[in-house]
């Protein structure tokens, strides 16, 4: 079944969704005028309440109070109505990101929080964790689908994280920050798209546990080989 979006980008489109939402973040972009926020907003909440593929575009300007053809000046397709929704929902999990991390003293304690905050923001997100728990297939196939470019994403954004450790001196010098990041985003990623039997993703205290024993020690400095 094909996804009723992707987080890559189109055919016309170099940029994915999570490019230009982890760039809008970075820049504190949000100038939409009251119309067009009305509308997403209103397209959010028919989102969340219908899914997306039974949401029609008169439904979101029915909701918002406008008339069909305010919503098609604004938004050319509905496929262009969810990148935005999607985009905004994301841009604020990136600025949510921020945010709770910087309530931690330590890198380790950056880790654990990044880790527990990631699950907790997008699992609890009523758009993006209501489309993983009602339709995963909207949404799985567009993460592993892309050749890696959604997960790159939040890679990327994570690496620069850990490169101002780096510099700040939290982090050694010769850890390899992208390979951490891969595994961090990888990990994260297996959790909101696989279910698993043994750990429980809402149990922030078992996740905080996982990040500490297993995530924490990726930023120790590589071992030397034996001879």
């Amino acid at each position: 079944m094909e996804p009723v979006f992707s987080f890559a980008a189109t055919p016309h489109d170099s940029d994915s969704v999570l490019e230009r939402a982890f760039a809008e973040a970075a820049e504190r972009v949000d100038a939409n005028d009251e119309i067009t926020t009305r509308v997403l907003d209103a397209a959010f909440e028919q989102f969340r309440r219908m899914g997306m593929r039974r949401s029609t575009m008169e439904d979101v300007a029915r909701r918002a109070g406008v008339s069909r053809i305010t919503v098609y000046r604004r938004f050319a397709s509905k496929d262009a109505l969810i990148e935005q929704v999607v985009r905004r929902e994301f841009r604020r999990y990136f600025d949510q990101f921020s945010v709770d991390v910087q309530e931690a003293e330590t890198v380790a304690d950056r880790v654990v929080l990044g880790f527990v905050s990631s699950l907790r923001t997008i699992r609890r997100n009523p758009l993006i964790g209501g489309l993983l728990a009602a339709e995963p297939d909207a949404v799985a196939p567009s993460m592993a689908g892309d050749e890696g470019r959604t997960l790159e994403v939040v890679r990327h954004f994570v690496a620069g994280r850990l490169r101002l450790e780096q510099q700040a001196g939290n982090v050694a010098r010769d850890v390899e920050v992208d390979v951490v990041a891969e595994m961090m985003v990888r990990v994260s990623a297996s959790f909101l798209v696989i279910p698993s039997q043994i750990i429980d993703i809402d149990d922030e205290e078992q996740l905080r546990a996982v990040a500490r024993r297993f995530l924490v020690p990726m930023l120790e400095p590589p071992r030397p080989a034996h001879s």
